[in-house]
């Protein structure tokens, strides 16, 4: 991975938020202007909107929006922002009585947005997004006992626990997020070790399980399922496969010095804003693995 190329991608590409994000992962960033960028996308009822998850470009407080939220504010570490909590208290707002969210609540302002955000029940609960919401919530937990004890992280993780044990068959994304979330609850929930061997069955040697419905190469592979480095779900790969993984995603730096994702996308600004994203996503996994040049 070259470092300056992958700075000099994010200066011309990325959106300021994500600009922001790369500058804090890589030492030298600010994390006040890294919370202003941030609350750029806040709405007043404590959610976050206005594109904030590049496929969703509505105004309106959305649960996609509210992981990308919340992926910042566990990057602001150890600092902690009162919007998290706030954060919670939205969705605690949107959540339905089994403890799960919906994948979206409804979009009056469809311009620019795929149409499994439009299209999806607001009345029924998604372990998918639940799940990748309450994991990214839970590692913001770890440096803000505001958000480690807030009534609704519990609910939701309660809701995911049981979701998983109760289904056979994942879609890929999903089992993704739910191996997300046990990674992130493994010490305060003793059942996640189980559930981690139980869902772990559903990957096979190499890692890749191709996503239904996506692209043609379209796949979650090792790095989707654990990104972090000496964790749980990362020991239901061998070191090769992970290794192979490593320098698949260190491979994968273009010319200009960015990433791009393998996924479809749903507007000029959401590709490279999911550019951006993407870049940051693979130097954080890089440098937590010591790939850096």
């Amino acid at each position: 991975m070259d470092l300056n190329r992958a700075s000099d991608f994010m200066a011309t590409h990325a959106r300021l938020l994500d600009r922001r994000r790369f500058e804090v992962l890589t030492g030298g960033g600010d994390r006040e202007a890294l919370l202003a960028a941030l609350n750029a996308y806040r709405n007043a009822d404590g959610g976050y909107g206005y594109g904030l998850e590049p496929d969703l470009r509505s105004r309106t407080s959305q649960t996609g929006a509210a992981l990308h939220a919340l992926e910042v504010f566990a990057e602001l570490a150890p600092v902690t922002a009162p919007q998290a909590v706030q954060l919670c208290d939205w969705l605690d707002a949107v959540s339905l009585p089994d403890g799960g969210i919906p994948f979206a609540v409804p979009v009056p302002d469809e311009a620019g947005c795929a149409p499994f955000w439009t299209g999806a029940d607001p009345k029924a609960s998604s372990l998918q997004i639940t799940a990748v919401v309450a994991a990214m919530a839970r590692r913001v937990a770890d440096a803000d006992p505001a958000v480690a004890g807030h009534p609704w992280l519990a609910r939701a993780v309660r809701y995911c626990l049981d979701a998983m044990r109760a289904k056979t068959e994942f879609h890929a994304i999903e089992l993704s997020f739910a191996l997300w979330l046990l990674d992130a609850v493994h010490d305060t929930e003793p059942e996640a070790a189980e559930l981690i061997e139980l869902l772990g069955r559903n990957i096979p040697e190499n890692g890749h399980v191709r996503v239904q419905g996506g692209l043609d190469d379209e796949a979650m592979r090792p790095l989707d399922f654990a990104p972090y480095p000496d964790s749980p779900v990362r020991a239901l790969f061998a070191p090769g496969v992970v290794e192979a993984d490593l320098e698949r995603l260190d491979a994968e730096q273009q010319d200009d010095g960015g990433w791009r994702v393998d996924f479809a996308n749903y507007s000029p600004a959401a590709e490279l804003e999911w550019r951006g994203y993407a870049t940051v996503k693979a130097v954080a996994i890089l440098l937590r693995a010591g790939a850096a040049a």
